[in-house]
This record gives C-alpha cells, sequence and structure tokens, in this order.
C-alpha cells in the first residue's frame, strides 16, 4: 500500500516496481489520476466505495445520469453528513456547485444542508437532483433512510463520489464495487 497527496501521485508511480491494480482517490482528483494513472489500474474512490458500503451504489448512479437532463433551472439539493467548517475547496460548498454552474450557468439553484437536516417527503419534492456526500458519518440505515425519502418523493439522489466521476466523463471507466 502507498499513499500519496494528489501532487505526488506521478512521483509515487515512478517509484513503484509495477503499476498497482487499485488506485483509490480522493473523489476531487479523478480527472488528475484518472489521466495519469496506468492503463492497466483499476480506479475508483473513497466516497464510490462509501456509496456501495453505505448506501445503493446502483441508485447513485441513476441519479447521476439524470445530471444530463438539467437545465440552468434545476434544482439541487446537496446533503452533507457532518457539520465540520468548510475549507476553501470544500467539496460539497465549493466544487461541485462550481462544476454544476460552469456545466449549467449561475442560474441553477444550489442548497446545501449538513448534519441531521434533511427535508421531509414534501420537501424534497422541491428538487431535481440530490447529491449526497458519502455518509462516513451515519450509518447504512440512515443513508438508507434519505435513499427511500428521495424515492418516495420521486426526486433522483447520488453520491458526492458518483457525481465527480459522471463530471469529470469517467464514470463507466471507474469501479463500482
Amino acid at each position: 500500500t502507498v499513499a500519496t497527496t494528489a501532487d505526488g501521485f506521478e512521483k509515487a508511480l515512478a517509484v513503484l516496481n509495477k503499476a498497482p491494480d487499485l488506485i483509490i482517490t480522493d473523489s476531487q482528483c479523478f480527472d488528475q489520476v484518472y489521466k495519469a494513472k496506468p492503463s492497466q489500474s483499476a480506479l475508483t474512490s473513497f466516497s464510490v466505495l462509501f456509496a456501495a458500503f453505505k448506501g445503493d451504489i446502483e441508485k447513485f448512479v441513476v441519479g447521476a445520469s439524470l445530471i444530463d437532463e438539467m437545465t440552468e433551472k434545476s434544482r439541487v439539493l446537496i446533503a452533507e453528513a457532518c457539520t465540520h467548517v468548510p475549507l476553501n475547496e470544500d467539496i460539497g460548498r465549493i466544487k461541485i456547485p462550481n462544476l454544476l454552474r460552469k456545466k449549467f450557468g449561475p442560474g441553477i439553484e444550489i442548497t446545501n444542508i449538513c448534519g441531521n437536516d434533511f427535508p421531509d417527503i414534501e420537501g424534497l419534492k422541491e428538487y431535481d437532483l440530490i447529491i449526497h456526500c458519502g455518509a462516513c458519518m451515519f450509518n447504512r440505515r440512515h443513508v438508507l433512510s434519505r435513499i427511500a425519502s428521495a424515492e418516495a418523493a420521486g426526486v433522483p439522489i447520488t453520491n458526492y463520489g458518483v457525481v465527480m466521476a459522471k463530471m469529470a466523463g469517467i464514470l463507466d471507466k471507474i469501479i463500482l464495487p
């Protein structure tokens, strides 16, 4: 096992005797790592692994596929489990919203919530897509209950890592456990 930062990724690869079988990256680095990884190395992210472990990976992939149908008038709910103080490059509050605005324009409506805040079924109906974090702070039952609420409201739900892979154009090229 080798651990590295994104800026040390290529240097870390260079010191290995052979290409790694699997690379697990931070979803924010998908594009960079995919472009630099050896062709024989499989790729996934922590968030995608959590999507499978804590949630329902198939439903998250279906939810991400609906990004193609969104418009500048779409409304997105970004739900983060933890209540940490956001960093300058926070994935849920900065990076994903910036990617969505770049793709759809500044009119796309994005609402962020954190912790145990989560709208009821009627409140969820206001949104076109729910993007959930990896949920490292929640157990599987809690995440599945959120997925069930989204389904009851008729709103697709996905996960940070799945969205980042979709937006990088590599969702069909990563390992989905």
